[in-house]
């Protein structure tokens, strides 16, 4: 089984027609795990031909809205929706604060967020801790990064190959060495230089990040419109970065060999 990642949504909080807000959607056999789920990442799913109604675990970086906000149509399509029964359970990971936003969407939404009629399990990490599936796969490894108090960066580890994610981040020098070696590393590049301090990332940021991390290709997103797509990458070589460097859209797809 060779393990791939698709961009499911490349873009921010930004109204879009071509870019929803972030999630990712990494596939290795029967394991699906979707990193993030901005709004529109369920109708993304099916867009692209994408299993959503298999999805085994999600996994949120941080709970703004343009990460978290499609977690209620997950759940609802999931209960109402799916083609057939669900043979494994969905189990859902975040940082310090995902069980008290639970029971506020529970509140909200109605029991259907704790109780969908298939076995759920909410699960909160510590923000430097690992988890470990019933198998030992996947292994998720989290980082605190600077963006809010619960802020993570992971790196999912399956079949012998890694996916990294940044979530939101401000620069952060521990980050290129915990991400060192992944095969896809997501990484977000919201401004042009130099970015508003502190709470993301820029060409120049990255760049010093990933050469660090020296990944088999680094996939950039999460770009606000003061940033041209079509520039990024040209600017996080420019930054320094000799490494592979391609610019995410939403459906894109890559294998982790």
């Amino acid at each position: 089984m060779t393990p791939t990642v698709t961009v499911v949504g490349s873009g921010t909080l930004v109204p879009s027609g071509e870019r929803s807000s972030p999630a990712h959607f990494v596939e290795c056999g029967p394991t699906r795990i979707l990193l993030d789920a901005g709004p529109g990442t369920v109708h993304g799913l099916a867009r692209h031909g994408l299993a959503w109604w298999k999805i085994t675990h999600v996994v949120f970086t941080h709970y703004h809205t343009d990460h978290f906000g499609d977690l209620p149509h997950l759940l609802f399509a999931a209960k109402w929706a799916s083609p057939g029964p669900r043979t494994r359970p969905l189990r859902i990971l975040g940082p310090p604060g995902l069980t008290d936003r639970v029971e506020a969407l529970r509140r909200a939404h109605g029991d259907f967020i704790v109780r969908p009629g298939f076995e759920l399990d909410y699960v909160e990490v510590d923000r430097s801790g690992i988890w470990r599936g019933a198998d030992a796969s996947p292994v998720l490894r989290f980082h605190p990064v600077p963006h809010t108090d619960s802020s993570i960066a992971l790196r999912v580890e399956i079949a012998d190959r890694a996916v990294g994610y940044t979530g939101d981040t401000g620069p952060d020098p521990r980050l290129g060495s915990f991400l060192r070696g992944v095969d896809v590393l997501i990484s977000e590049c919201a401004y042009p230089d130099p970015a508003p301090p502190g709470r993301h990332l820029s060409p120049a940021s990255v760049a010093a990040m990933a050469g660090r991390a020296r990944p088999g290709v680094l996939v950039l997103t999460h770009m606000y419109p003061q940033l041209d797509p079509g520039s990024a990458a040209s600017l996080v070589r420019a930054a320094g970065y000799r490494g592979r460097v391609v610019c995410a859209s939403d459906g894109e797809r890559f294998v982790l060999e």
